[in-house]
C-alpha cells in the first residue's frame, strides 16, 4: 500500500494495518467500544484477515462490504479496522446470532467468511476463570457488585483481549471462501415532510393516510429496532421480539 493510496481520513488506522499492529488496532477500537475485551479483539482479528486478504483501501465508498451476524462487541472490531459502517452503507447486519463476519469485494467479488471457532469459543472459560466468573456474576446474572468488583472485571477483559491477539488467526476462526450475491450499491432516496409533524422522511419510510404523507410515528405504525436483544418488531400493541 503506497502513501499516494492511502485514505487520509483513516490514515492512522491504515497505517496500523499495514504493519498488521494488532494491539494498536485494538486500542483504537478501545475509543469506540469504550472498553477492551475478548470479543471486539476478535473483531481486530477478523478485520485485518478480511481487509488484508481483500487488499482494498476503504474510502466509505462501499469498495468493501462486511456482513456481520451479530451485533455484540466484535462488530465494533469490525467497523474500527474495516471503515465499514451502517452510515456508509457498507455494514450489513443479519440477525443469526453468530460471531461471524463475511467480507465482499466489489470490485470483484471476492468474498470470504469467518466464524469464530466454537472449540476454541468454548475453550476460554478454562483459560480465563476468574474473568469468566466476574463476566456471569456481574454481567450475566446482573448481581449486585462492588467497584473494585467491576475495576478488577474491566482489568481482567483488558489483559485477555490483548492476550488473544496472540492467536494465530486460523485456530481462532473457520475461514471460507464463499460464494455471494454482491450487493447493489446503496440507492438514493427522496425524502418527504410528514404531514403531522413537519419532519423530513425518507420517501420509502412514508406511510399514506387520506392521501396525506406521514411518518412511522405519527401514523402509529410498527417499525423494526435493532437492540441488545437483536432484531425486533415494535409498535402498537403488538411489540413482537425474536424468540
Amino acid at each position: 500500500m503506497t502513501e499516494k493510496a492511502k485514505n487520509p481520513f483513516r490514515l492512522e488506522i491504515q497505517n496500523l494495518i499495514e504493519v498488521e499492529d494488532l494491539p494498536g488496532l485494538l486500542k483504537k477500537t478501545g475509543e469506540l467500544h469504550g472498553h477492551h475485551c475478548s470479543y471486539s479483539a476478535y473483531g481486530v482479528v477478523a478485520g485485518l484477515y478480511g481487509i488484508t486478504k481483500m487488499g482494498i483501501t476503504n474510502i466509505g465508498m462501499e469498495e468493501i462490504v462486511a456482513i456481520v451476524e451479530t451485533n455484540n462487541c466484535f462488530a465494533d472490531g469490525i467497523q474500527m479496522v474495516t471503515g465499514c459502517s451502517f452510515g456508509n452503507n457498507s455494514l450489513i447486519y443479519r440477525d443469526y446470532g453468530k460471531t461471524a463476519v463475511t467480507f465482499i469485494s466489489k470490485r470483484d467479488g471476492k468474498a470470504i467468511r469467518l466464524v469464530l471457532d466454537p472449540e476454541f469459543e468454548d475453550s476460554r472459560e478454562q483459560a480465563y476463570p476468574e474473568a469468566f466468573e466476574l463476566f456471569h456474576k456481574l454481567v450475566a446474572r446482573r448481581e449486585q457488585g462492588t467497584p473494585d468488583d467491576f475495576a478488577r472485571l474491566m482489568e481482567l477483559f483488558a489483559q485477555m483481549s490483548f492476550e488473544e491477539l496472540n492467536v494465530p488467526v486460523e485456530k481462532m476462526f473457520r475461514i471460507e471462501e464463499v460464494h455471494v450475491e454482491i450487493p447493489a450499491f446503496a440507492p438514493i432516496f427522496d425524502s418527504v415532510k410528514c404531514a403531522k409533524c413537519g419532519e423530513s422522511v425518507m420517501k420509502t419510510r412514508v406511510v399514506a393516510k387520506d392521501g396525506q404523507p406521514y411518518c412511522i410515528p405519527c401514523a402509529d405504525e410498527s417499525f423494526f429496532e435493532l437492540n441488545g436483544s437483536g432484531m425486533s418488531y415494535r409498535g402498537r400493541k403488538r411489540d413482537v421480539a425474536p424468540s
